[in-house]
């Protein structure tokens, strides 16, 4: 199973009914881990030292500096980007497919939109 961080201000009622799907899904959110209002950079620095796949509603800067941690080289271990107005249900769907059967390897340095 992917391990998975939520953008600061990503959704928590798709966070919590993720967590009602499979409670032992590994998911962290970033102002849980001491990253509260930090940059774009530095919160996808962090998700890829830790091995995370992020969850963001951030279509505009966030996927940028993702590309641009692929463009240079770096690790990016994956983005999910879900739109502000995805239904709830079908967010939480498309996460849990992905972070179940999703494997690692093939998510690195690529972003994923939903819906699938």
């Amino acid at each position: 199973m992917l391990l998975l961080v939520s953008d600061e201000n990503f959704n928590n009622d798709i966070v919590r009914g993720l967590l009602r799907r499979n409670p032992d899904l590994d998911i962290l959110r970033v102002q849980d881990v001491g990253l509260r209002g930090e940059e774009d950079p530095v919160i996808l620095e962090w998700a890829a030292r830790e091995g995370r796949v992020l969850l963001t509603h951030d279509a505009a800067t966030m996927t940028y500096f993702a590309y641009e941690r692929v463009r240079a080289g770096k690790s990016m271990p994956g983005v999910i980007e879900v739109p502000d107005d995805l239904p709830l249900g079908t967010a939480i769907e498309d996460i849990m497919l992905i972070a179940e059967f999703g494997d690692k390897d093939e998510l690195e340095g690529r972003l994923i939109y939903l819906p699938l």
